[in-house]
Order: structure tokens, then sequence, then C-alpha cells
């Protein structure tokens, strides 16, 4: 499995809807990892970790503001407030690229139509034909796949303490709308976070 820079444009709004270009009209696949021994309604403040695991050569990327934005949204709806100093919590990001392959399998047709045509075994043709699954032909398909980390911690205890990650294919049309796949993308894994938003109460 090759891994591809992320630096390129670093393209994890993967996720979001990226699904969608590839037929899954479901989204993206979300897992989220809490400590259950922490009370998450006693955080009020949160900042960014500086630099963010999506941040390169010393500057901050359009996809790490993308990302900013779009986390800002969903912690502020569950109550919390961005602060510059003294933040309770602190929010980082990471996003990988992974070349995937997917292999099929299904029986291949013996059939053929006219004397003289299918190749090799086109001397079968209208004669007889094979018994069922005599043959198969496999096919490999190449796809891009993305993944999407999004780590809260205790900044005063300096350590994690949920893990929101999304997967999911990342296609042309993805990359062309990265800042409205990261929404999508940030939103579903928000959905799993132990503070519900006020959209989710009602």
């Amino acid at each position: 499995m090759n891994i591809r820079p992320v630096s390129r444009v670093f393209a994890f709004a993967l996720l979001g809807a990226a699904l969608v270009a590839a037929g899954c009209a479901s989204g993206p696949r979300v897992r989220a990892e809490r400590d259950k021994t922490v009370d998450f309604s006693q955080y009020r403040t949160f900042a960014f970790a500086d630099p963010l695991g999506t941040d390169r050569a010393g500057y901050q990327t359009m996809v790490s503001q993308y990302l900013k934005s779009a986390t800002q949204r969903e912690l502020e709806a569950r109550g919390l407030r961005l602060v510059e100093a003294g933040p309770q919590l602190l929010v980082n990001f990471n996003g990988q690229l992974s070349e995937k392959f997917r292999t099929t399998t299904m029986p291949a047709s013996s059939i053929s139509f006219g004397y003289g045509h299918g190749g090799y075994y086109g001397y079968r043709s209208g004669i007889y034909t094979t018994w069922p699954l005599y043959a198969s032909e496999t096919q490999v398909t190449a796809y891009t796949e993305g993944t999407l980390n999004i780590d809260v911690i205790d900044a005063a205890k300096k350590q994690m303490i949920w893990e929101g990650v999304a997967v999911g294919r990342v296609s042309e049309e993805t990359m062309e709308n990265l800042q409205p796949k990261i929404n999508e993308a940030v939103a579903a894994i928000f959905v799993k976070y132990p503070i519900r938003s006020a959209s989710q109460l009602q």
C-alpha cells in the first residue's frame, strides 16, 4: 500500500460526501473513542493545537483553516467557547490519503455469438457451453481512501480524552469542493461527540 503525501492539497475532506461520489449515500464510515472516566460537561472553553497536524512547513494550510472553522461551529453548538488563552480543551487534526485496491471475481461467460468468434474457445460456440462457474474473471479496481482524525485533549492533563475518525473514498469532485466536504465530514464525526448539539436535542 502506498501512502500519498498529504501535502499535495491534503484532501481529507475526504470523507464527507466523498462516498456519495462512489455511489454510497450513507456517508463516511465514522467511529469515535472516549475516555469513559471523563465528565465532558465540565469543559467550557477550547482552542486549537499549534501547530496542527494538518499544518505544513511552518504555515497553516487551507485544510487546517477549513477544519478549524467547521470544528468551531460544532463545539460552539455544544456550548463551548473558543478562547485565546487558558483553554480547557485543545483540538488537533490529522489526515492521510491511501491508495486502495478492490478485487472482484465474477464468472466468465463461455457463450459467444457467430461461428468463428469468441477467441480461442470460439469453437464451442453454438454447440455447447461449459458448466456453471467453469471459469471466472478477476477485476482489480484502484481507488483513493482518506482518513480524517479529530483529537480532543484535556489541556491541563495533556491527555487525549476523545478521538473521532472518518474514513471514505476521495474523488476529484471532492478535491474540487474541499470546504463543503470537510464541513460534512466534521459534522458526521461530531455526531458521536459525548455532548449533543442544540439541534440534536430538539
